[in-house]
């Protein structure tokens, strides 16, 4: 694994724009597990469509939120690990944009400020009848009930992107604008299967820029990127700040 964080290292060296694309692997490292290994205990008697569709939100709204006031807590415990710190700590080095398919706002709390939420956010309601907003603290909710609005009394929603709904037109552009800006890629913890988002790491990959992927898992893109580091985020990508900070100091 050395070598590979050595030669990604001399990649961000010379990359003043760097573009993150980050996915579940990521924040599974800080005990939050990805959506369907949620579906465990009460929850393993639904299926996704039971949870996250607009069509279930219509029929049991109260069943939806207690589902995600549930996982609100477990990312309410887990915090940002060192693989966000890591990202956010790397910002203050270059310019990195942060385009993520999580919708826990870990890397916001971690410190990272350009972020574009492709998935939209859990911390985040909004109304489904007016469609104010409002991002709630990083804690744990102390109830299962609905919300509703402050604006309008509507029940709000998890701002969150259901089964069949479409992804943000503002977030994904501002990332496909990051991606042209860029001089080197990062792929984490991320399958490279989820589409459309998946998307920018085939672009990524069939462009000039180099793409550094850190996952333990192989995934589709595994052959075809330029520097592959086969270890968990937490332990790469703070080695592979102390491996930029040496080059820094060396000249």
């Amino acid at each position: 694994m050395q070598n590979a964080i050595e030669q990604a290292a001399r990649t961000l060296a010379s990359a003043p724009d760097i573009l993150v694309l980050s996915g579940a692997g990521l924040s599974a490292e800080s005990g939050i597990p990805t959506f369907r290994e949620a579906q465990t205990g009460l929850w393993a008697q639904y299926s996704p469509e039971d949870l996250a569709t607009p069509e279930a939100f219509a029929r049991h709204p109260d069943r939806v939120w207690a589902w995600y006031s549930w996982r609100r807590r477990l990312i309410a415990r887990g915090g940002p690990n060192a693989g966000h710190r890591a990202i956010a700590e790397l910002g203050q080095r270059r310019r990195v944009f942060v385009a993520t398919q999580n919708v826990d706002g870990l890397h916001a709390a971690a410190g990272s400020s350009d972020i574009a939420e492709l998935h939209g956010n859990i911390r985040r309601d909004r109304c489904s009848h007016c469609g104010a907003s409002e991002t709630r603290d990083v804690a744990e909710p102390v109830d299962d009930d609905p919300v509703y609005c402050r604006s309008c009394g509507a029940m709000a929603r998890p701002d969150v992107i259901w089964f069949g709904e479409m992804l943000p037109g503002d977030a994904l552009e501002a990332a496909q604008d990051a991606l042209e800006r860029a001089a080197a890629v990062i792929v984490v913890g991320t399958s490279n299967r989820v589409y459309p988002a998946a998307a920018l790491v085939d672009a990524a990959v069939d462009s000039h820029r180099p793409v550094i992927e850190i996952n333990p898992n192989v995934t589709p893109v595994s052959d075809a990127v330029d520097i592959r580091i086969a270890s968990a985020a937490s332990t790469a990508l703070p080695a592979l700040l102390t491996a930029l900070d040496a080059i820094s100091a060396n000249g």
